[in-house]
């Protein structure tokens, strides 16, 4: 990445401007402008996030918004309510509370003497999800967003539910924010006698979000509040989306470019969890720039060009030796002028053929080659060789290609057959065969058999009944290349990407066809990026070096097979205000591949700040069972001075399972 340390205006920085809701809390913001703003007013760029500007974000922050503020614009990184150095509580993810202080910061912004009027709101993941819901709002002052890594369907595209299917993170994601959550303000900030009151009522009120999400186990009221998919008219601002093929988030995309009225471009990388300046596996491109042409355009009315860009651009993945992490991945950037594209055709091919049956009746255990839902860190967390997978799952091999392929989109499996029970879940998995046998997973869908017609209102298999569903796999573009052969494997388990069935299942399959997107193979980069920028990077020292690790355990006597992940992502003192932040995550997800009730996730994270002589740490506990009727879900949060326990609570709760 090319640093950058003169910009065409000066920057002056605020650590902690004080922004006061109309309710009376007041918000932290970390606010960088042209010194000279008030003469010479710039337009706003807002990032809202849970995350902690201090210690949490800020290696992407420094990044970033000093490079938006040197090139003409305030750039507003605000803590949410509940979170880092602001005042308040937080009780859900994009609750309407977060939601309207977005749209208040954003009048506020548009009336300082410093702001010509015009607001745009950006943010991956959290922040990606929430400028599109304040979008929705359409706030007067808001005319673009940049979202990454992002869903515009809370219930069918997020960590909660994936095809109607329980998918692990929902409790993974809830364990992490009971952590992330858990962290006081910095009494730099908040005052020696001010943080620790704010700490102390901040975890007294902390809810512990799995049970909430697990109450709404079908696609109702909760979940499409915040689901721009409910009414995508509603986004007037202009939208230039980004997501990459290693992300769980790979969808947004393609929906966004194919449903805005308004002004929408799509990018997709092969990253993963990360913005693309200095994400992985690379390429990397020049994000910021990409931004400034979009910020530029809409916020400040120059001709960029970025309404002639492509509608979508993607990166097709070359195929690449299995393994869990890859530093890149080769290929080529192709562009669509409108999305969808007339230029990718359906081809169908029939995997069981007429009169023929297939038997589904997969291990319990089957699918720890999946890798992570989201993988987030620069580490062993991508999908690895499908052969243990396809071993236990019934497979659809088709014949070694003659000429290379190239799909773009979303493949599609329709099914045909029954069940044995009255709930049973089916994943289906697209997979790059070599000709050793190494078989890399191109995509995976899944999908719950009871919410075949709909998330809404699922409807209970009959045994022995037929029936016909289709599973849509995630949008992708990757390139099989001659001398390879395509494979379908479909397994009625996907441990641990989705939690179990309550018993276990025999689907007979009577017919499967798959349905391909199919694009013409490019020869080269039909578009370019500039090369990846950046400000001047976090000045840090390292305390301790962070390590990824995950091992799979079978117990010979009896028979659990264990998942354990522990990612330390180690500890580092910043040099400017001397704040030292600290974190590891432990999780352990385990199985007997013969009952899906003994399907058990636990987690266990740390996290520690210190300064001098002050210090502070937090533990946090959970973990989840499931009977054949309910799920029970339990945590613990601990809280330390020093070495002095001055907080504890427990949370516990069992919810009815419904037809899942």
């Amino acid at each position: 990445m090319k640093i950058v340390t003169e910009f065409p205006r000066k920057i002056v920085e605020f650590p902690d401007m004080g922004i006061v809701m109309p309710d009376g809390c007041r918000l932290s913001a970390r606010v960088w402008m042209p010194a000279d703003a008030a003469d010479d007013p710039v337009p706003a760029i807002l990032e809202h996030l849970p995350y902690r500007k201090r210690d949490g974000t800020i290696y992407r922050d420094q990044l970033t918004h000093p490079y938006f503020a040197g090139h003409g614009y305030a750039s507003i990184r605000i803590d949410m309510r509940g979170n880092g150095d602001s005042e308040g509580l937080m009780d859900d993810e994009y609750s309407e509370q977060e939601l309207q202080d977005a749209c208040d910061v954003i009048a506020w912004a548009a009336a300082q003497p410093w702001c010509n009027g015009n607001v745009g709101m950006m943010g991956i993941s959290w922040g990606g999800f929430n400028c599109l819901q304040v979008a929705a709002k359409q706030p007067a002052a808001l005319k673009a967003v940049i979202s990454l890594c992002s869903t515009v369907d809370r219930y069918a595209d997020d960590i909660h539910y994936k095809g109607g299917c329980l998918l692990i993170e929902n409790f993974g994601w809830a364990s992490t924010m009971l952590s992330y959550s858990s962290r006081p303000p910095d009494p730099l900030l908040a005052g020696d006698n001010r943080w620790r009151e704010l700490w102390l009522t901040r975890l007294e009120n902390q809810p512990f979000l799995a049970p909430l999400w697990l109450k709404h186990q079908h696609r109702d009221a909760y979940w499409k509040r915040g689901s721009i998919c409910e009414d995508y008219s509603a986004i007037h601002a202009a939208v230039l989306s980004i997501g990459g093929w290693h992300d769980g988030y790979r969808n947004t995309i393609s929906h966004l470019a194919a449903n805005i009225e308004a002004p929408v471009k799509g990018i997709v990388g092969p990253w993963i969890h990360k913005y693309p300046h200095y994400a992985a596996p690379e390429p990397r491109i020049g994000f910021l720039q990409e931004a400034l042409r979009w910020w530029d355009r809409w916020l400040k009315d120059l001709d960029t060009g970025v309404e002639a860009d492509p509608a979508y651009r993607a990166y097709v993945m070359d195929s690449v030796r299995p393994a869990r992490w890859h530093p890149e991945r080769p290929g080529r950037w192709v562009a669509e002028t409108e999305w969808p594209s007339p230029n990718i055709k359906t081809q169908e091919v029939e995997l069981i053929a007429e009169g023929n049956h297939a038997i589904v009746t997969s291990p319990q255990s089957c699918g720890l080659a999946g890798g992570e839902y989201f993988p987030f860190t620069f580490g062993p967390e991508l999908p690895g060789d499908q052969r243990p997978d396809d071993a236990l799952s019934v497979c659809f091999g088709q014949p070694v290609l003659n000429e290379a392929i190239d799909i773009v989109g979303a493949p599609e499996v329709a099914v045909r057959g029954s069940a044995d029970r009255r709930q049973a879940n089916i994943a289906v998995r697209l997979c790059d065969v070599h000709p050793d046998g190494a078989s890399e997973l191109i995509s995976y869908g899944v999908l719950n058999l009871t919410h075949r017609n709909s998330h809404e209102f699922p409807e209970a298999l009959v045994p022995g009944e037929i029936v016909n569903a289709r599973v849509v796999l995630d949008q992708c573009a990757y390139r099989v290349p001659a001398g390879h052969r395509l494979r379908v494997a479909i397994s009625n388990s996907y441990w641990p990407m989705i939690w179990p069935s309550p018993e276990p299942v025999r689907l007979e399959l009577s017919a499967a066809t798959l349905m391909l997107p199919l694009r013409p193979p490019a020869t080269g980069d039909e578009v370019t990026f500039p090369a990846p920028e950046g400000a001047t990077p976090w000045a840090t020292e390292t305390v301790r070096a962070a390590n990824s690790e995950r091992h799979v355990d079978r117990d010979e006597k009896t028979g659990m097979i264990t998942l354990s992940i522990v990612d330390d992502f180690g500890e580092v003192r910043d040099l400017e205000h001397s704040l030292a932040n600290g974190s590891i995550a432990r999780e352990t997800w385990a199985i007997h591949p013969d009952d899906p009730l003994s399907a058990l996730g636990k987690t266990h994270w740390t996290q520690t700040l210190s300064r001098n002589e002050w210090s502070v740490r937090t533990e946090t506990f959970a973990e989840m069972r499931s009977d054949a009727q309910s799920f029970m879900v339990s945590a613990r949060i601990e809280a330390y001075e020093g070495e002095k326990l001055v907080f504890e609570r427990d949370f516990e709760e069992n919810i009815p399972r419904v037809l899942l």
